[in-house]
């Protein structure tokens, strides 16, 4: 199992937009090859900053399958006009439960 962390830093005022899109987005992340869940998480001290967490089975789920989707585009044209900049994605994996 590995997590995506999208840090997505949203247009000040633009906020309850967003979330709006990402709910509708939702369905693109659950339908897709290997995801277990994703959840969004808005920052407290900074209320237009968000950590998009997905989790999928591998990398490749996100990186090949999920990316070169028709998913992931529409994914892009719902969140993407509500972005201040280009979303920091890492991955991870749990070092210690």
């Amino acid at each position: 199992m590995i997590y995506e962390m999208a840090r997505i830093e949203v247009i000040k005022g633009k906020e309850a937009a967003f979330e709006e899109a990402v709910g509708q987005a939702l369905p693109l992340f659950h339908r897709a090859r290997g995801c277990k869940g994703v959840a969004l998480h808005r920052t407290i001290e900074h209320p237009s900053h968000y950590v998009l967490l997905v989790q999928w089975e591998n990398l490749d789920d996100h990186m090949v399958h999920f990316r070169d989707s028709e998913d992931f585009q529409g994914w892009r044209n719902l969140a993407g006009p509500f972005f201040e900049k280009p979303p920091v994605v890492t991955h991870t994996k749990i070092a210690v439960e």
